[in-house]
């Protein structure tokens, strides 16, 4: 088989896992949202729609420097993934997922504050804030500009910082599920933790839907250490409409 033709069917590999477990976690958050809140996503058919086919566009984007780099690891050994825990102290399995979901909210943060620029917004990430109101569906929903930015920091970390294949998957697993359950636009976590020290910390749908509702504040990704450090951390809020009793519960 031909170089090329492996990285085409390692890319298009890719792109089906990339676009299965989208649907996939959206798909059970948003039923979930309509077992608990049956009334929240009423009247927003079109939203929901477009939503989906921006984040499948997006998935192909993502794929393809997945898709390379998973052919160059298993077939060239471009990346430090490695397989055997035991090439590396025990300490460094957690550690290592605690780095990238460091560097990838530092990366975030940084570059989500950037697109907020009115010249870079309009071209970049108006697409996103199009869903005003997000919904399960939304993790996802970028101009491809934007889900260039995206996709390129976790291929980047696997060039430069060792990670064993276990702990890559629990960083992916952990982007997906906080993703989608901070645009479901209700507050899944409990409040114990939300309103706790935790809290002041983490970022959790009810932090994240003020950043839709207001724009520019509330920019990261998992922590708000940035938000807090530079100044645009504008805490949390409730929701409106549908989403109050569910928050209520929680």
């Amino acid at each position: 088989m031909s170089i090329a033709l492996a990285l085409l069917l390692s890319v298009a590999a890719m792109t089906g896992i990339v676009a299965l477990r989208y649907l996939a976690v959206s798909g059970v958050f948003a039923w979930l949202t309509n077992r608990r809140i049956p009334s929240l996503y009423s009247g927003r058919a079109m939203q929901v729609r477009r939503e989906i086919l921006w984040s499948l566009t997006s998935a192909v984007i993502y794929a393809a420097p997945a898709g390379v780099l998973a052919w160059g690891w298993q077939a060239r050994g471009w990346t430090l993934i490695y397989s055997d825990a035991s090439d590396y102290p025990p300490w460094w399995l957690p550690l290592s997922v605690l780095v990238y979901l460091l560097a990838h909210d530092t990366w975030f943060y940084w570059t989500h504050r950037l697109m907020h620029r009115p010249a870079i917004y309009k071209k970049m990430h108006a697409v996103h804030h199009a869903s005003r109101s997000p919904t399960a569906w939304a993790a996802m929903s970028f101009h491809p500009w934007e889900s260039i930015t995206g996709a390129v920091l976790i291929p980047a970390l696997v060039l430069l910082i060792p990670i064993h294949w276990a702990a890559l998957l629990t960083v992916l697993t952990i982007m997906t599920i906080m993703g989608v359950t901070n645009h479901m636009g209700w507050e899944i976590f409990p409040r114990w933790l939300v309103d706790g020290r935790l809290g002041e910390w983490l970022i959790t749908a009810s932090h994240h839907q003020r950043h839709h509702e207001k724009y520019l504040c509330n920019f990261g990704l998992y922590f708000r250490f940035w938000d807090r450090l530079c100044g645009t951390d504008r805490g949390i809020g409730g929701f409106s409409g549908a989403a109050s009793p569910a928050l209520r519960q929680s």
